[in-house]
Order: structure tokens, then C-alpha cells, then sequence
């Protein structure tokens, strides 16, 4: 059998033009589509209190609105349920103002300096104003059972928070509070499935005067 040696010449590399390499195709990389968060269900027909929009807020007077506001909301569960001791509303409310009172004394001040600094006269009237306009934000007869679960799940968040969390708490909570008021669940009794036709009960009068 004949043995091939390879030459050193042949296992050099020959010289000459490098081969081009063509470049790989990078795959296009598809950015993954932001999930759609589900909204909360609406009941079409019922009382949608409206939120309060302020007129060009600081973001420290924006802050300073959600916790202020957030105190209201749970100042209107204090009243609206207490059918439900589970739901610790006015407990909530009273511990809020002693665990986070230097917190809403601040937002107080602030949102006085809001309607001061964007209005020229009238900034401490319209400030009672924007108090009175908060809770009516918040009164609902259609949504009451709904709010009064979401008011609890918003004063447990600001027992357990801490002294000085009450800003990010109140723009966490408040945003659920307002879709609370939008929403009716069937625990509320007003979902009332249409009632079946009546049956055709008319009678022949002919027939009856004649017996």
C-alpha cells in the first residue's frame, strides 16, 4: 500500500487574497410586546363621580394632591362602610392620622401654595372648594361595595407603610380607588339578569260572555 505524505509545502498556507467573508445576517431582534394590562370591567348607566384635574401641578403639588386626596377617599369609607367591621375603615382613617400626620400636614400646605400660586385672588376659598369637590370625588350609591373593598385595601397599605411613604402609598392607591367607582360587582345586587317573557295569558272574552 502506498503511503501519501504531505510536504511542507503543501500544509503552508497558500499565499494570495484572503477570502472575503461574507458577514452573517443578524437575525432581527423583535422587541417583545409590552402585555396589555387588563382593565377593570365598567358598568355603563351608573354614577361616575369625577376626579379632581389640577391646573399645571409642580410634581411636589401632584404628590401632594394624590396623598391629600387619598386622605379624603378614606375619610368617605370612614362614613359610607361601616356595615362592614372586616373592612377596619375608620380604625384605617384614625390610624392615618396619627402615624402620617406630619405627611398631610405637608400636603395641606402645599396644595394651599398650589391655588395661591394659580390664582390671583381667591386661593384660600378655592382651596375649602377643592376639599368639598374631593369627597363628593369619592360619594357613590351605585359603586359603594366596590369602593368600600378598595378604601380597605388602601388603608391597610397605609397602616402597614412607612412614616414617610405616604406619597408613593397615596399614587398607588388612589388610581384604584377611581376605578373602583366604575365598577359594580354582582355582590352588589344591581347586575339584575333580564327577566324571562311573561306567557300569553290574554283570554277570549267572546268565549266568556257567551258562558
Amino acid at each position: 500500500m502506498g503511503v501519501l505524505v504531505a510536504s511542507a509545502a503543501d500544509a503552508a498556507p497558500r499565499k494570495g487574497k484572503r477570502p472575503v467573508r461574507k458577514p452573517v445576517a443578524k437575525s432581527a431582534s423583535k422587541v417583545p410586546a409590552k402585555p396589555s394590562v387588563p382593565k377593570a370591567p365598567t358598568v355603563p348607566g351608573i354614577m361616575v363621580p369625577r376626579a379632581i384635574i389640577l391646573t399645571r401641578p409642580t410634581p411636589a403639588e401632584a404628590r401632594a394632591h394624590a396623598v391629600w386626596t387619598l386622605r379624603a377617599a378614606m375619610n368617605v369609607a370612614a362614613l359610607q362602610c361601616q356595615y362592614s367591621p372586616f373592612l377596619r375603615t375608620v380604625d384605617n382613617y384614625n390610624q392615618m392620622l396619627k402615624k402620617h400626620g406630619n405627611e398631610l400636614t405637608a400636603a395641606q400646605s402645599v396644595m394651599q401654595g398650589h391655588y395661591n400660586r394659580t390664582l390671583k385672588r381667591g386661593g384660600a376659598a378655592a382651596f375649602d372648594r377643592y376639599n368639598t369637590r374631593s369627597y363628593n370625588s369619592f360619594s357613590t350609591l351605585d359603586a359603594q361595595y366596590n369602593f368600600c373593598w378598595a378604601a380597605g385595601q388602601a388603608g391597610l397599605a397605609v397602616r402597614v407603610g412607612d412614616v414617610g411613604a405616604m406619597g408613593e402609598i397615596a399614587q398607588t392607591m388612589v388610581p384604584l380607588l377611581r376605578e373602583a367607582l366604575a365598577l359594580v360587582p354582582p355582590a352588589a345586587g344591581l347586575n339584575v339578569p333580564p327577566l324571562p317573557p311573561l306567557p300569553d295569558v290574554r283570554l277570549d272574552l267572546a268565549n266568556l260572555t257567551e258562558n
